[in-house]
Order: C-alpha cells, then sequence, then structure tokens
C-alpha cells in the first residue's frame, strides 16, 4: 500500500499561508475539529501549524490574547517543515512519524503540497492489515525461521480449504523464530486445521474468536 492510495488531496485540505493571523488558523481549527493544518507558499509545503503549538507559543509570550491571535503570524511560530512523505513511498513508512503528531504533509520531488495523510487513515490501513474488521479466527503461531514456512502454511491451509483473511508475521527477540498471526474464516474443521499446523513444525500459542 502507497501514501498515494490514503492521501486526502490538497482540494480537500485546509490549509493556510505563512502570512495568516494565528487566530484565524485558530478558528479554522475549531471551526473543522482540527489539530493541524499545512503552511503553504503559494503550492510549496513550508511547514505545518498545530493546536498545540498555538497555545505553547501564547503561554510563552508576554502579550494580550487579543494582541497574540492578531498580530502573530502562522509564519513566525509553524514547526515540522522537515517532517514530510512522498506520494510514492509505503505507508508504513508514515507510523514512525506520527508518535506525537496528527497528520503529514505528502509533497512530490519538487516539495510541491499534494494534501496530507492522518494518523487516523493509517491506522484504519493496519487494521486492514489485521482484518480486524472482517469476523474470523485469529491464530498466533511461532515457527522456526527457515526458508519455505510461510509456504507450507499456505499449503496446510489450502489443503484445509482455509478461508485465509490476514497474515501478519513477526521478528521475534530470537532471530531463529518468527510470530505468525493468521486470521481465517470460522468453520468447523478448525481442530483439525490446528493439528495440522502443529504437526508440520508450527506452534500454536493462542486462538480467538473476533
Amino acid at each position: 500500500m502507497f501514501v498515494k492510495n490514503i492521501i486526502i488531496p490538497k482540494l480537500n485540505c485546509f490549509t493556510v499561508t505563512r502570512n495568516t493571523a494565528v487566530g484565524d488558523a485558530l478558528k479554522l481549527m475549531n471551526d473543522h475539529n482540527l489539530d493541524a493544518l499545512p503552511v503553504l507558499d503559494g503550492d510549496q509545503y513550508i511547514g505545518t501549524m498545530t493546536r498545540y503549538r498555538i497555545y505553547e507559543r501564547f503561554f510563552n509570550s508576554q502579550v494580550e490574547k487579543d494582541e497574540f491571535l492578531t498580530n502573530l503570524k502562522v509564519g513566525e511560530i509553524s514547526t515540522l517543515t522537515k517532517k514530510v512523505i512522498r506520494e510514492d513511498e509505503v505507508f508504513e513508512k508514515s507510523i514512525f512519524e506520527f508518535k506525537d503528531f496528527p497528520q503529514l504533509a505528502v509533497v512530490n520531488a519538487q516539495n510541491v503540497f499534494l494534501g496530507i495523510i492522518t494518523r487516523h487513515d493509517v491506522l484504519e490501513q493496519f487494521e486492514s492489515a489485521f482484518g480486524m474488521n472482517v469476523p474470523g479466527v485469529r491464530i498466533t503461531l511461532t515457527s522456526v525461521e527457515t526458508k519455505g514456512r510461510l509456504a507450507k502454511l499456505a499449503e496446510v491451509s489450502k489443503s484445509f480449504n482455509e478461508q485465509i483473511i490476514s497474515v501478519v508475521t513477526f521478528d521475534e527477540t530470537d532471530k531463529l523464530v518468527r510470530r505468525i498471526v493468521l486470521k481465517v474464516a470460522k468453520n468447523d474443521n478448525l481442530a483439525k486445521f490446528l493439528e495440522k499446523v502443529e504437526s508440520v513444525g508450527f506452534r500454536v500459542l493462542h486462538v480467538s474468536e473476533d
């Protein structure tokens, strides 16, 4: 999955310029329940204005609220000009940028603003990868890290006509072991399927229905 598949395009984004009054930016956030706004200079992305940044700057200032909101410009306090992502990058890369921030600007090679991706959109993609919105049985397995293990699991699943909803794998602390989370549609063959899976070298750690 690429960033371009989950982008909110520029046409559907609220943006401000470096010369927008901070009060106007805050009103735009309040009116549309936003936590951040991209800051543009023409079509170039130059930063992001966050609600947190506005509050932080005000509480550290020595000016009255009305003066602060009216006279201070967005360009004076916008931040995160380097926190961007390209539309042709995989969306998984963005998860590392969302630790303390609600959105990322999407730009092209010329830094032209194309849109945004939000933390909510990325989390939805991970929910989809784990099959969280589809009823089924989630099976957590471990396996020795050897070539062809996933192919073997797929072979066993096919022999039991299992409908695979999602498969996600993780490295364990021990690099010779891999953890696999398999979600399949509920059926009457589960016990026999699990027995077969264990007979070919997988260890079943946990089974749950959701």
